[in-house]
C-alpha cells in the first residue's frame, strides 16, 4: 500500500447552458379617440354636438387574455356642414377605436459557460 507524504490534484469541470427565451406583451386600447379639425366647417346637430356617444361594453380575448372596452356609436358621428357655402373648406376626422393595439414579441438567446478548476494540496 503506497503512503503518500505531500502532494496535489487538480479537477476541473466544464458546464454549458443555453436559455431560449420568449417574451410576448400585448398593449390595449380600452377606450376610443375621437377628434376633428378644419376650416368652414360647424357641427349640423342643433345642440352643436361635436362627440360621438359611447355605446355598450364589448369584450374580446386575445392570447388567452380577455378584455373589454367601450366603443363610439358609428351612428352618432358628429355631422358636419360648410359653414359658408360656395367658401373653401376642410374637415379631416380621425377615430381610433379600442382593441388590440399592439403586440411586441422578444426573442433572446443565453448562452452560459461554467468552469470551476480545483486545486487541492495535502501533505502528512
Amino acid at each position: 500500500m503506497p503512503q503518500f507524504r505531500s502532494g496535489s490534484s487538480q479537477t476541473s469541470s466544464t458546464s454549458e447552458s443555453v436559455i431560449n427565451e420568449t417574451i410576448t406583451s400585448h398593449q390595449y386600447r380600452t377606450g376610443y379617440s375621437y377628434s376633428a379639425s378644419g376650416h368652414n366647417i360647424e357641427s349640423s346637430d342643433l345642440n352643436g354636438y361635436i362627440n360621438p356617444t359611447a355605446t355598450t361594453l364589448t369584450e374580446q380575448t386575445v392570447g388567452g387574455v380577455t378584455f373589454s372596452w367601450t366603443s363610439p356609436n358609428l351612428d352618432a358621428v358628429p355631422r358636419w356642414k360648410v359653414a359658408t357655402p360656395g367658401s373653401a373648406f376642410s374637415l379631416q376626422e380621425t377615430l381610433i377605436t379600442p382593441g388590440l393595439d399592439t403586440v411586441t414579441t422578444i426573442s433572446r438567446t443565453i448562452n452560459t459557460t461554467t468552469t470551476v478548476e480545483t486545486t487541492t494540496t495535502f501533505g502528512q
